[in-house]
């Protein structure tokens, strides 16, 4: 197993010790008071393949209300599944979309908005793959996986509410190869 990097202040650091670190934090941005979408420009490049993306703080106005995610301007062909568990019961569901306008990927409530989503080759000319995670606060487990079957590079998206609005709380994308 490989030893994490121990940098102090000052030091010169090598490529190899560079080249060891595998997740970049490639943007923060926080969102605005009572938003219904904040559009992520300069998160995607030729410099990583692939993207974690997470949301955090902030909150949902009307107290619970998925989070969705589009790429660029691209407001057709996204494709997910879910699967969702109730913690009290342990219940199993599901649910999906076919053709839709937007992925889901994360969920808000009255005290945090959350999402954690790995984007694999958003900036290539192919199809996009997603997975994602939440968990509505309370009562549910929710896990997601789709593709977006557009062969387009995108180097932005769009994070949005399925109704209301969202105040506060952070989106921050990193990239690895």
């Amino acid at each position: 197993m490989a030893t994490p990097p121990d940098f102090t202040a000052g030091a010169v650091l090598t490529a190899a010790q560079m080249n060891a670190v595998g997740l970049w934090r490639v943007k923060t941005q926080t969102i605005g008071t009572a938003v219904s979408t904040v559009v992520v420009s300069d998160a995607f490049s030729a410099d990583y393949e692939n993207y974690i993306i997470t949301v955090s703080g902030g909150i949902h106005s009307t107290g619970a209300g998925s989070l969705t995610m589009k790429l660029g301007a691209s407001a057709t062909n996204y494709y997910y599944g879910a699967t969702i568990v109730t913690y009290s019961t342990g219940a199993v569901t599901g649910t999906g979309g076919n053709n839709t306008s937007e992925w889901v990927v994360g969920m808000g409530n009255a005290s945090a908005l959350n999402a954690h989503v790995t984007i694999m080759g958003p900036q290539l000319a192919k199809r996009t793959t997603f997975h994602s995670f939440d968990s509505n606060g309370t009562s549910q487990a929710r896990n997601w996986v789709g593709y977006h079957n557009v062969s387009t590079a995108y180097t932005e998206f769009t994070l949005g509410v399925s109704a209301g609005t969202m105040t506060g709380g952070t989106i921050t994308v990193y990239g690895y190869n």
